[in-house]
């Protein structure tokens, strides 16, 4: 059963789930899932027809974060200010920085796992790691042993 929360996803994570075919991982952990036309345009693929296409209605906060992070982060993270109760996925550390600074609630990718893991939509993350890093997606080994632990494996 998702988690009753809407999710925006910047394009990192539809990047690297969509190389290791399971972009289907976020309707399962997440009521609705949201991104943006500009994180659309930089995911340079289709995006599922599950995942609904909304732009900022504050064009002026989108355009002053684009000063700090690039397009498909600034245009989630303006979202993310309008829309309560939502989360937004974001591997990048300064894009997390400034969703510190805004108030918004953030994870990763890999948070994504342990939360698939939480919700038993997956039995295990380290194989979904695996594959990640075997995509080239990079993090530390004590992330990774963190990841594992909060996974209960």
């Amino acid at each position: 059963m998702p988690e009753t929360k809407i999710v925006i996803s910047d394009t990192s994570c539809l990047v690297v789930l969509d190389k290791i075919d399971e972009l289907n991982l976020l309707r399962k952990v997440y009521t609705e899932v949201i991104t943006t036309p500009e994180v659309q345009a930089e995911f340079k693929n289709p995006v599922p027809d599950w995942i609904k296409i909304q732009s900022p209605k504050d064009l002026k906060l989108q355009q002053e974060l684009e000063v700090k992070v690039d397009k498909g982060e600034a245009s989630a993270l303006a979202l993310g200010v309008e829309i309560s109760n939502c989360i937004i996925i974001l591997d990048d550390l300064k894009a997390r920085k400034v969703a510190e600074s805004l108030h918004l609630h953030f994870t990763g990718t890999l948070g994504l796992l342990v939360k698939a893991k939480e919700l038993r939509v997956i039995t295990q993350v380290k194989p979904l790691i695996d594959k990640l890093k075997g995509i080239g997606l990079r993090f530390s080994p004590e992330v990774e042993q963190e990841i594992l632990k909060q996974s209960g494996e």
